[in-house]
C-alpha cells in the first residue's frame, strides 16, 4: 500500500471531512482560544457513526481496522477542528487493553471506548517524565489479594474527561521489571484529579492516589510486565500523535494560504510576493514529507503487527511534530498581527503545536532513539 490510501481509507477521510463541515462549522468560526477541545455531544455523534472504534476489535464493537486507518481518522478530525480531544488518549489506552487485558476488562473498557467513553493513561510523575522507569507510585498486594496504591501522577492528558485510566505503578524493586499496569475507574475512592492550567487551557492534570484500593483482577496483563507491555504500544502512541500533528500542520497551512490569497497590500494579494510564495512552497513540501512518512510507517506496522518499529515510529513522531510547530509559527509570521490575534485560529494552532514536541516523548528523546538505532 505504501503511502497511498486504500479505497476504504479514502472514503473514511471524505466522510470525516463532510462531518466536520456539517457539524463543526461553529468551531471554524470561533476564536482560537475559545475552541472547545472536547465536546461530549460531538464525540457521541462520532461514536454513533462507529468511528471511535476504527482500530479496535470487531468483537467489542470496533471496526477491526489497523493503525493506518486510525491515523487517517485522526488526521482528518484534527484538520476539520472536530472537538474530539479525548480520542488520542482513548485509542492509545484501548489498544493496550486489547493486547493485554482479561476478557472481562476488554468487554468493559473496549466496549465503553467504542460507545464514547474517554480513557486516559497515567505514566508520568513529578520525578519521572522521560525516564518512565523511575516512577515511584506504588501498588502493594494486600493479604486478601487486593492492591493498595499510593502516589502521584502528573501531566495526565484527559484524566478530567476519563471514565477510567490505565495506571502504571511500581510493584517491585527492579527499575523496569518492577512495573505493573492497572485498570482504575476514575470514581474509585482515593483518586483525585486536579487540573493544570497550560497555554492550551485545561488539557492535563495531576492525579493523586491516596489509600486507593483495587481488586486483584484490576491488573492488566501480568504483574511485573508493565514495561514490556508499554514498549509494545510505542508504535501506536507515536504514530497517533504524528497523525494528529499532521492534521494540525495541514490546517494551519491551509488557513494561512487562504489569508495570503485575500489580504492585499501595495495593490495586490500578499501571497503574490515571491518571499511568501517561496515560504509556502517550503512548508508544503515539509508537510508532504511528513504525510508520506506517517502513512508509510503505519502501513509497515499493519503489515507486521507483532514487530516494533522504534526507529521508524520515532522518525514519524519527530518529523510530524517538528513540522507542525514550524508550520504554525511561520504561518503566524506570514499573517502578521492577524496571526497573533485570538480572533483568528492561528495562535491556537501554534499553542497546540508547540507542546506536541514535548508530550509522548520529547523530540530530544526521539532523536536519541533514532541515533542509538544506528549503533551510536
Amino acid at each position: 500500500m505504501g503511502s497511498r490510501l486504500t479505497e476504504e481509507q479514502a472514503a473514511l477521510a471524505a466522510a470525516v471531512r463532510d462531518f466536520a463541515k456539517r457539524e463543526c462549522a461553529d468551531q471554524d468560526r470561533q476564536a482560537g482560544a475559545a475552541r472547545t477541545p472536547h465536546d461530549a455531544v460531538i464525540y457521541r455523534k462520532l461514536a454513533d457513526l462507529g468511528w471511535l472504534g476504527v482500530c479496535l476489535p470487531e468483537e467489542y464493537g470496533g471496526a477491526g481496522g489497523g493503525l493506518a486507518d486510525a491515523c487517517v481518522f485522526l488526521e482528518e478530525i484534527t484538520y476539520g477542528l472536530v472537538p474530539a480531544g479525548g480520542f488520542v488518549t482513548t485509542v492509545i489506552t484501548a489498544r493496550a487493553f486489547a493486547r493485554f487485558a482479561s476478557a472481562k476488562q476488554r468487554r468493559e473498557v473496549l466496549g465503553g471506548a467504542v460507545r464514547g467513553r474517554v480513557l486516559s493513561i497515567a505514566m508520568s510523575e513529578p520525578a519521572a517524565g522521560s525516564d518512565v522507569g523511575a516512577l515511584r507510585c506504588r501498588a502493594e498486594r494486600r493479604p486478601d489479594g487486593d492492591w493498595s496504591v499510593e502516589g502521584q501522577k502528573t501531566w495526565i492528558s484527559n484524566a478530567h474527561l476519563a471514565d477510567s485510566m490505565l495506571l502504571v505503578a511500581r510493584t517491585g524493586p527492579e527499575k523496569h521489571r518492577g512495573l505493573t499496569m492497572f485498570h482504575v475507574p476514575m470514581d474509585t475512592p482515593g483518586v483525585e484529579v486536579r487540573g493544570i492550567e497550560t497555554m492550551g487551557g485545561r488539557e492535563v492534570n495531576d492525579v493523586f492516589l491516596t489509600g486507593v484500593r483495587l481488586p486483584a483482577d484490576a491488573v492488566v496483563g501480568a504483574v511485573g510486565e508493565g514495561w514490556p507491555q508499554l514498549m509494545a504500544g510505542l508504535n501506536d502512541e507515536r504514530l497517533f500523535l504524528a497523525a494528529n500533528m499532521l492534521g494540525l500542520a495541514r490546517r494551519a497551512f491551509d488557513d494561512a494560504v487562504s489569508y495570503l490569497r485575500e489580504r492585499e497590500q501595495f495593490g495586490r494579494p500578499i501571497g503574490s510576493f515571491q518571499a511568501l510564495r517561496h515560504r509556502v512552497a517550503d512548508l508544503a513540501t515539509e508537510i508532504e514529507c511528513a504525510r508520506l512518512l506517517v502513512r508509510e510507517v503505519a502501513a509497515d506496522c499493519d503489515a507486521e503487527p507483532e514487530r516494533l518499529f522504534p526507529r521508524e515510529a520515532s522518525m514519524a513522531k519527530l518529523k510530524a511534530t517538528e513540522t507542525a510547530k514550524r508550520v504554525a509559527l511561520e504561518c503566524m509570521q506570514m499573517m502578521g498581527g492577524y496571526g497573533y490575534a485570538t480572533e483568528y485560529g492561528m495562535e491556537r494552532h501554534l499553542r497546540a503545536a508547540v507542546v506536541s514536541t514535548v508530550y509522548g516523548g520529547t523530540s530530544e528523546i526521539q532523536r536519541d532513539i533514532i541515533g542509538k538505532s544506528y549503533g551510536l
